[in-house]
């Protein structure tokens, strides 16, 4: 299954109180940078970021981006504009 544009739409207004969001196609998903750092993406009509311990604090469930990936936190609340702000700051630290 791959991501729908209106998804990402979705996503990226949600993102875009973040400096610098950038949104690259791949395969049917979407590669999702912040001032050129990686730090997740959009798979399945899911936003899911990059597991470091930085944003362990945030308590997302783990969730596998496609067959054979490795496993990344799921954001549940995408709605939650404060809080995405804090999970991808998190999580640039780390990375």
């Amino acid at each position: 299954m791959s991501s729908t544009k209106a998804y990402r739409d979705f996503i990226l207004e949600q993102l875009s109180e973040i400096p610098d969001i950038t949104c690259r196609p791949m395969m049917g998903e979407f590669l999702l940078y912040s001032e050129g750092i990686l730090f997740g993406g959009i798979y399945d009509d899911r936003l899911l970021v990059k597991i470091v311990p930085e944003n362990a604090k945030f308590n997302m469930p783990e969730a596998i981006p496609y067959d054979g990936g490795k496993p990344m936190c799921q954001v549940e609340d995408v709605d939650n504009k404060e809080l995405l702000k804090k999970i991808v700051a998190e999580t640039k630290k780390g990375l």
